[in-house]
């Protein structure tokens, strides 16, 4: 068997104020905006970290494909506000630093700096969706 030549290209974030996730995600975490199309809440934003730009985050509108029914719909809204619905594994080589200034945004601190039982070191945050985003230290 040959190796496949695979990347991760994107992954996706459901939002509901896309105003308020572009804010987090470019002026909180300093993410490059790549590309931001549509309008009002039917936006897709997608954002990077500077430097790589193979590899980026879509900040979408959740629930948007026809074949999902108003059930599913409620449900995908409930679990957004409850925080269960989305989440994303970041990396920082300064995690204080990091955890400091995404505190000072106000952002939904779930969890501070502290070394996980597993062997890392990180933090958590809820985004302006409800998304968890944990940041874990890189050593």
């Amino acid at each position: 068997m040959t190796a496949m030549d695979i990347t991760i290209h994107a992954s996706f974030l459901p939002h509901d104020d896309p105003d308020a996730s572009l804010a987090f995600y470019r002026d909180t975490l300093g993410f490059e905006v790549r590309s931001d199309v549509g309008q009002g809440k039917m936006r897709w934003i997608t954002v990077g970290p500077a430097g790589q730009p193979s590899t980026s985050i879509l900040l979408a509108p959740p629930a948007t494909d026809p074949g999902t029914t108003d059930d599913e719909r409620r449900i995908i809204t409930e679990m957004m506000a409850k925080g269960t619905y989305g989440w994303i594994l970041l990396a920082a080589k300064d995690l204080d630093g990091t955890f400091e200034r995404v505190q000072a945004s106000d952002a939904e601190v779930v969890q501070e700096p502290v070394e996980q039982p597993y062997g890392v070191r990180d933090c958590a945050f809820r985004d302006p969706a409800g998304n968890l985003v944990r940041i874990q230290e890189l050593r």
